[in-house]
C-alpha cells in the first residue's frame, strides 16, 4: 500500500509499504479522509518527538475493510477514529483519565496513523458515522473531541460569560459550542477580521480585537464583572496573561493553546489575588466521541464553514507548507484518499 512517510523530521515522501493486517482486538481501515493540524506540523519539524519512520495523521475517517469488528461495525461502515491509545490497567486509567495514561501515545505520533491508504485501529476506538454527516465533516470531529473534553472539564454552564482568545479551527468550534451550552454571552477575539466575522456568522454575541477592546466589551457585556471563563486557544504567554486580566474575580481560564516550554513572566499575584482556577486540559475520551458526533448530527455545532480547504493525502508536503504560511481566510484542511 501507499502512503506518506516521514523518515526524520523535515523529509516526508509518497512510498510503497508493506500492507497491513490487523490482530485481535484491531480493524483494518480504508482512510477516505484525515484532517491535518499544527500538532502534525510540529512532529513534521522535529518539535514534537515521535517514533521515526513514522505515517502521521490522528484525524482519521475511513470505511471498515477487516479485522475483529465486534459486531459493533460491519465491513464498509463509515467510522471516526479515536487515536488516543491506552493500557487499561493502571492508576490513571482506572480513574477514567484514560488521556492521561503514561503507557500511551496517539496515532501519528507514537504509532501509524491515517496518511495512508489503510491504517489499523483499535476495535474499541471506532465510532460509526450516521449517515446524514458526511466522511469529509466527520474527520474534523476529533476536535471537537478536545474542545467538548476542554469545556467539560472547565465545568462551562448555562447563563456563563465566556470569551474565546484566538479564532482558529478550535477557537471557532469553542464559539459554537458554548452557545449550545447555553453560555449568556460569548465573546471571541482575534486580530484577523475575517476570522472575526466568521465567530458572528457562527453564533458569538461578540467578536473584537484583543487587549483593551476585549476588556472593555466584557465588562459592558457583564456590568463590570468581568468574564466566567477565559479559553485561550492562541498558545501565547501573552494572550494567557491578558486571559487574566480579563477573566473576573474567581473566574476560570482554560489555557486550550500549547505552550513553548522554558521561563514565563506573568502576572502571579493576580492568579492568586483573583482566586483564579486554571484548568489545564489534554487530549479527550472515549464518550466525548459519541457526543460530538451527536451535536453535529443535530446541527448544533456546525463544522462544514471551519473547512477550506481539500486535498489528496499524497500532497501532505504541500498541505504542511500551507500551514506553516500566515494566512487570513484559512482555516481547516482535509486531506482525502488519493
Amino acid at each position: 500500500m501507499k502512503a506518506m512517510v516521514l523518515e526524520r523530521p523535515n523529509l516526508m515522501a509518497l512510498k510503497m509499504v508493506e500492507d497491513l493486517h490487523p490482530k485481535v482486538g484491531e480493524v483494518l481501515i480504508k482512510t477516505t479522509h484525515a484532517g491535518i493540524c499544527g500538532t502534525d506540523t510540529k512532529i513534521y519539524e522535529g518539535k514534537i518527538p515521535a517514533n521515526y519512520p513514522l505515517v502521521m495523521g490522528h484525524e482519521i475517517v475511513g470505511e471498515v475493510i477487516d479485522g475483529d469488528t465486534n459486531g459493533f461495525a460491519k465491513p464498509g461502515a463509515r467510522v471516526l477514529v479515536d487515536p488516543v491509545l491506552y493500557c487499561g490497567t493502571c492508576f490513571h486509567c482506572k480513574q477514567g483519565d484514560t488521556n492521561l495514561c503514561p503507557n500511551g501515545g496517539i496515532m501519528g505520533r507514537e504509532v501509524n496513523g491515517g496518511f495512508a491508504d489503510y491504517c489499523i485501529a483499535k476495535t474499541s476506538h471506532i465510532y460509526p458515522l450516521p449517515d446524514e454527516l458526511d466522511s469529509k465533516t466527520g474527520a474534523a470531529i476529533q476536535v471537537l473531541t478536545t474542545v467538548l473534553h476542554a469545556q467539560n472539564k472547565g465545568n462551562l454552564a448555562k447563563g456563563d460569560a465566556v470569551i474565546v482568545s484566538g479564532l482558529g479551527v478550535t477557537g471557532l468550534m469553542h464559539i459554537q459550542l458554548a452557545k449550545a451550552r447555553g453560555a449568556k454571552v460569548v465573546v471571541g477575539t482575534s486580530r484577523n477580521a475575517h476570522k472575526r466575522e466568521m465567530a458572528l456568522a457562527l453564533g458569538a454575541d461578540y467578536a473584537v480585537g484583543h487587549g483593551e477592546e476585549a476588556k472593555k466589551t466584557i465588562l459592558e457585556a457583564t456590568k463590570g464583572i468581568g468574564a466566567d471563563m477565559v479559553i485561550e486557544c492562541v498558545g501565547n504567554l501573552s494572550m494567557l496573561a491578558e486571559a487574566v486580566d480579563l477573566a473576573r474575580l474567581g473566574g476560570k481560564i482554560v489555557p486550550f493553546g500549547i505552550y513553548p516550554s522554558g521561563q514565563a513572566e506573568l502576572p502571579f499575584y493576580d492568579f492568586y489575588f483573583k482566586e483564579l482556577q486554571i484548568i489545564n486540559v489534554r487530549a479527550a475520551k472515549g464518550h466525548d466521541f459519541s457526543a460530538c458526533i451527536d451535536l453535529v448530527s443535530r446541527g448544533e455545532v456546525d463544522l462544514a464553514p471551519l473547512i477550506t480547504h481539500t486535498l489528496p493525502y499524497t500532497e501532505l508536503n504541500s498541505a504542511i507548507r500551507m500551514l506553516m504560511e500566515p494566512s487570513d481566510e484559512r482555516i481547516k484542511v482535509i486531506l482525502e484518499a488519493a
